[in-house]
């Protein structure tokens, strides 16, 4: 068994972190603000992040990339060996720089983004998407496994794990776009929401957003499996990344647009269903 180091205990990395405990693994916890690793139940708090680098396996998940580079600043040059699986969302871009560096430094590094909101952290059934060398991906693949249902090897090439979340991300804000238009016309034609979305949730129309999100749209339950202003850092990522390679994305600039309306009214900590208002 390896102890490994869990970096970053916020709205997804407490879920995960709280699995590999459960599994019977042994974990030691590092947070910005210690308060929020004491929280992940038979973990060991470390000190500082230059502690978890004396880890055989270290797990990154933080909110963007300027927070994964700082990160990795402090734990590549004092590991020199084992493996890094970042389940940040961040810059593909990077994570090529990023896996390069480590290489150089000894280091194996996996990107490897999750999706599946916070009750997929808790409940152990997140989807990953790995880019990075297949070898190393099999030799972690029992920790992952602790707090996912899907574990999916997109390709060698760092980088790849990210930009098949940059995929996810489209599908996801689209989607719940569609969720929110859908939720309108059926309740300015005075359905019952909640037999609206049980009728046309086993049909071709149905989806994990649907079935997930609708019904707290309905409810007026804003609280987030992930927020208004996470989404928004990585549909930056994606509009960036479409940039780059000169692909239209209509539809994900959309969505952009509104939910950036949505952080002028002070709502960017609500989850990303509340596009509906």
């Amino acid at each position: 068994m390896k102890r490994v180091g869990f970096a970053g205990i916020g709205i997804m990395g407490h879920g995960m972190a709280s699995n590999l405990v459960k599994a019977g693994n042994d974990v030691m916890v590092w947070n910005r603000t210690p308060g929020r690793a004491e929280t992940v139940e038979g973990a060991v708090v470390a000190a500082s992040l230059e502690e978890i680098a004396f880890c055989d396996l270290v797990m990154i998940c933080v909110s963007d990339t300027p927070d994964v580079e700082a990160i990795a600043s402090q734990l590549l040059p004092a590991m020199g060996s084992g493996t890094i699986v970042d389940h940040s969302t961040i810059s593909p871009s990077v994570t090529k720089t990023l896996s390069a560096t480590a290489k150089e430094l000894g280091v194996t590094w996996l990107d490897a983004p999750v999706s599946g909101g916070s009750e997929g952290a808790a409940n152990g059934t997140l989807a990953v998407m790995v880019g990075g060398p297949e070898s190393a991906l099999n030799a972690v693949l029992p920790y992952l496994t602790t707090y996912s249902a899907t574990v999916t090897h997109i390709d060698e090439a760092p980088g790849s794990g990210q930009m098949a979340k940059m995929v996810n991300q489209i599908l996801v804000v689209v989607n719940q776009l569609a969720v929110s238009e859908a939720l309108l016309l059926a309740d300015a034609a005075g359905l019952d929401l909640e037999t609206t979305i049980a009728a046309v949730g086993s049909g071709a129309g149905g989806s994990w957003m649907l079935a997930n999100r609708g019904p707290q749209m309905v409810q007026g339950d804003w609280r987030p499996g992930f927020t208004i202003d996470l989404q928004q850092k990585d549909l930056r990522l994606v509009l960036d990344a479409a940039d780059e390679l000169g692909v239209p994305t209509p539809g994900t600039a959309l969505v952009f647009q509104m939910y950036r309306a949505l952080q002028s009214r002070d709502l960017g900590s609500e989850g990303n269903h509340a596009l509906i208002k």
